[in-house]
């Protein structure tokens, strides 16, 4: 079959490199890719959000699958325009529909649902520009530090967690009033902070049926010792070594299937993944955030620990027949790390050349930023080349990550050293 793959990121090259791996992938198209998907499949020039160009392409190329990365065309309604569309409603979208997608898409929306199927999260109220005031004064109400959330996507950096109430107050006017995210903070949700560690749980379903994935811990500090500001993501763990049988129990009776439920009595249609951001608090699971597809970049270690055929196991979803489907992992750690450019997540430069990249071995090299420029690959984003190496645990996984880090170059090239160190 003839798949098309949606993004450009080290999540669309770690699903890429496993497409390819089945006997099923005849061919996949990435829109609009990297250099590193550019080496294993074919890019397009296009937008993931140009659902008028994405038709003419799965209609040219007979294309019978799509799978969508990122969040933009989730929440733009890519699910809803394909089963609208004569033309296209037979071919499966893996991603949940327009409604669904405001699980990730609306701060507000997600926690109203959280509240409204009893799964457990944090105390919250949300505000306008209009209600500025009164956000200031339920900051009051609260405990320092103070979180900020903007209701809308913010790529990742529309949450501030702040010590002091006066700044919180500031952040909280920059954001609601000066429009410091944009269009994504004219509402911005405020919660009560939770005093734990985070780690993720990723689901897929096909509506009724849900597979869990491989949990996955991401460090989304710039700095060493989770400091500096908030970035996309600079390494990731699998599996998270703290989470035991009981805890993963609870996670499962007291979030995922709540969560689960709580589509089909919403009447939420979602064949996709769900990605629940959690806090273990006194080994008590709190839902942070839902986001509706795999994270970035765990989806850089969960995806390399699935021994099963991700090509079948989409179509499973796709059949809703996943719950007969037998999903396999590989008991092996993995971890990646996350070389970026200097100066990111503020402003950096792009177009540097890439040294190294044959050098490596006894990793896998997934890229996220980067771009082919006549021979040379050369970076074109912030966070540039993920590598990831299995081990029989995260230490040893970790090791060989760094080492092959150390064959890599490009100008002002920067990673964060202490990966994991909260686990040991």
């Amino acid at each position: 079959m003839t798949i098309l793959l949606l993004g450009s990121g080290g999540r669309e090259h770690a699903f890429a490199w496993k497409m390819t791996q089945s006997p099923l992938c005849e061919k996949l198209f990435v829109v609009p890719g990297n250099a590193g998907t550019a080496a294993i499949a074919e890019n397009v020039a296009i937008s993931p959000t140009d659902f008028e160009a994405v038709k003419a392409l799965v209609l040219k190329e007979n294309i019978s699958l799509v799978v969508v990365g990122p969040e933009d065309p989730l929440v733009k309604g890519i699910y809803d325009y394909f089963k609208n569309d004569e033309s296209l409603q037979h071919i499966p979208v893996i991603g949940p529909s327009q409604l669904g997608a405001q699980l990730e898409g609306s701060k507000e929306f997600a926690k109203e649902f959280l509240m409204k199927h009893n799964i457990p999260t944090a105390a919250y109220d949300s505000f306008t520009a209009e209600t500025v005031e009164k956000g200031c004064e339920f900051l009051e109400t609260l405990q320092a530090p103070y979180v900020l959330k903007a209701d809308g996507l913010a790529a990742g950096k529309g949450v501030l967690i702040i010590k002091d109430l006066e700044e919180a107050k500031t952040e909280l006017r920059n954001m609601l009033v000066h429009a410091k995210f944009g269009a994504a903070s004219s509402k911005v949700v405020i919660e009560e902070f939770l005093d734990g560690i985070e780690l993720s749980c990723f689901v897929l379903t096909d509506g009724k049926n849900y597979k869990i994935l491989p949990t996955a811990k991401d460090y989304k500090r710039i700095g060493e010792g989770d400091t500096g500001l908030n970035t996309g993501g600079m390494g990731a763990v699998s599996p998270v070594p703290y989470v035991d049988a009981v805890l993963m129990e609870k996670i499962e009776t007291r979030i995922v299937k709540p969560t689960i439920e709580g589509f089909q009595k919403d009447g939420i249609e979602y064949k996709g993944f769900v990605f629940i951001g959690l806090i273990n608090v006194k080994n008590e699971p709190i839902v942070i955030e839902y986001n509706v597809r795999m994270g970035d970049p765990e989806t850089e270690v969960v995806v390399p620990r699935l021994k099963s055929d991700l090509v079948e196991l989409f179509l499973s979803v796709a059949d809703q027949k996943l719950g007969d489907f037998n999903l396999e992992v590989d008991p092996r750690s993995a971890t990646t790390v996350m070389v970026v450019s200097g100066g990111y997540p503020e402003d950096f430069e792009k177009g540097k050349v890439i040294t190294g990249l044959e050098n490596i071995t006894d990793s896998i090299v997934f890229h996220a930023g980067t771009k082919l420029d006549g021979e040379n690959v050369v970076t074109n984003g912030g966070r540039v080349i993920a590598v990831t190496s299995y081990g029989d645990n995260f230490q040893e996984a970790i090791k060989k990550s760094y080492q092959n880090i150390d064959k890599l170059s490009f100008d002002k090239m920067y990673f964060r050293k202490d990966i994991g160190f909260d686990l040991i």
